[in-house]
Formats: C-alpha cells, sequence, structure tokens
C-alpha cells in the first residue's frame, strides 16, 4: 500500500526563477515560472499529496509572497517561511517494515521540475 506524500519544495530557484531578496520583497515583483512548475504541482494534487512550500523570505513578507504566488497560479496546503540558506535537513523515522520515511531531491537552480518522479 503507497501511503500519500507530503512534498516540501523551496520556491526560489525551484518554482520560479531565482531573485534577489531585495527585489521579491517589492510587491511589484513578478514572478516567472519555471519549466514543469503548474504540470508538477498538478500532478501531485491529483495524486493528493500535501505540497508544502518554503522559502527562504522573511516572515513579514508573507502577504506579498502569498500574493505573488497566487498570481502566477501557484497552489499549495501550507507556506513555511524564514527558512534560512543553509542546508536544510528533514529528519524522520522509517516505517515499522524498515521503509525509509524521507527522500532528498536536489535540482539545478532555475532548471524547474519538469524532469523529477517522486
Amino acid at each position: 500500500m503507497e501511503l500519500s506524500k507530503t512534498i516540501f519544495c523551496d520556491i526560489d530557484g525551484t518554482l520560479v526563477k531565482h531573485a534577489s531578496p531585495y527585489e521579491t520583497a517589492l510587491p511589484s515583483h513578478k514572478m516567472e515560472l519555471l519549466s514543469g512548475t503548474i504540470d508538477k504541482l498538478l500532478d501531485w494534487n491529483k495524486k493528493v499529496y500535501t505540497i508544502i512550500l518554503t522559502t527562504g523570505r522573511r516572515e513579514s513578507h508573507r502577504e506579498i509572497t502569498i500574493k505573488q504566488l497566487q498570481e502566477v497560479g501557484i497552489f499549495y496546503d501550507q507556506l513555511v517561511m524564514g527558512v534560512n540558506r543553509g542546508h536544510r535537513i528533514l529528519i524522520n523515522d522509517n516505517k515499522p517494515d524498515g521503509q525509509k520515511a524521507a527522500f532528498a531531491v536536489n535540482v539545478p537552480r532555475n532548471k524547474g521540475l519538469g524532469e523529477i518522479e517522486i
């Protein structure tokens, strides 16, 4: 039996073209979708995955970020802000049958999600 998945996905450089924090903080900033972003989100939604977006953007930029995401059609279940630029480590326990419960996928910046399989 396959269990539903939770996807933790960075925003800048993964779903949309990376821009400096100074640019993304501006209300006038327009996100540029990367290849495969909406198709991948739709696929995950169809599979009933939980989509949690993560970003290094400051919590004080939440409203601006939500508006920018809506403008380009990015949807999600939760938005975690203020995740610093250092390594991001996910710690989880294995299932009783030994199945691993946590994985990491690193993609090249600004290349999009079109080729990844989860």
